[in-house]
């Protein structure tokens, strides 16, 4: 077997295979269909400061080669998180990582702060590239100074692994990914969803109740491919890389373009076992080609 441990700052993983966020529930949902053990870390659905109630209904479609949701961070709130959800989950014998979200540098700090006093949670994913909320969101995530105001403030209340999620959305992926790295973040992933839209033509109607959305699943890797690849170029700090893996070729192609860990999306709706699965098929492929580390192929395509 190939040695499949990776660190992202100070976060060990067993394996780089960690579950995206708000496809995963907390992590329980999927505790009767794969072992949570063998998962390199899993990334609990969007937190806010406050509890949101997500955006009305419809809010996900079947897209070609993909689906387009808006659900808009619907959760109940950091407070009840940290008295009802994380008593549950503290005890997954893997890393279990909270997903930060806010309407502003201020929330997103008060926010990661009380997360912050949680002995079992090690590291948060800073979700600066939400596309399905009116405020906050991906408004933070497009241009450099607002990505660089909401690390500062988190930063300055937040003390372990601070990985920050990065929007698709933009002219030039690498300059936001250089102003977080600048503000303190230990780990940028990416990418977030793609903006889009569908139509039903006999109604006359967006099929999204917000009219637009997130597009995710296979339809969005090559962009995500081709982001990650010029983002670990451009900074220092490891890379997580996501979008549209459905199986361990997929993943590999992520770590060849610089991604020292991936998280799996859409896939996990498709088969909730597919995270493992993942995680045996890069073992399968390294051990075929006489590998014995992953570090050995992370950013192998210049």
């Amino acid at each position: 077997m190939s040695n499949l441990n990776i660190n992202i700052g100070e976060l060990q993983l067993k394996n780089p295979v960690m579950t995206a966020s708000g496809t995963f529930g907390y992590g329980l949902e999927y505790a009767d269909f794969v072992n949570l053990e063998d998962i390199g870390a899993i990334i609990v659905k969007g937190t806010t400061l406050y509890h949101r109630e997500g955006n009305d209904y419809p809010r996900m479609a079947e897209t070609p080669s993909g689906m387009l949701n808006c659900v808009g961070l619907q959760n109940k709130g950091v407070e009840y998180f940290c008295n009802n959800i994380y008593p549950q989950i503290k005890d997954i014998g893997t890393n279990v990582i909270v997903n930060v979200s806010g309407s502003s540098p201020e929330d997103y700090a008060a926010c990661a702060e009380q997360i912050n006093g949680l002995d079992r949670i090690p590291a948060i994913e800073l979700n600066i590239s939400c596309p399905n909320v009116k405020d906050g969101g991906m408004a933070f995530g497009v241009t450099r100074k607002g990505a660089a105001s909401v690390v500062k403030a988190v930063r300055a209340k937040y003390h372990k692994t601070l990985i920050v999620k990065l929007s698709p959305n933009v002219t030039d992926i690498t300059d936001i990914a250089k102003a977080v790295e600048d503000e303190g973040a230990d780990s940028v992933s990416l990418i977030n969803t793609l903006m889009g839209m569908a139509i039903d033509i006999e109604r006359r109607r967006p099929l999204l109740s917000i009219k637009t959305g997130g597009l995710s699943g296979p339809a969005i890797k090559p962009v995500a491919v081709r982001m990650v690849w010029q983002v670990a170029k451009a900074v220092r700090i490891p890379v997580i890389g996501l979008g549209g893996i459905m199986n361990a070729k997929d993943a590999i192609e992520f770590f060849m373009a610089g991604a020292s860990a991936i998280q799996i999306g859409t896939a996990n709706f498709i088969d909730p076992a597919i995270s493992v699965k993942v995680r045996d098929g890069i073992n399968k492929w390294l051990d075929e080609h006489k590998i014995s580390s992953l570090t050995e192929i992370i950013g192998a395509v210049e």
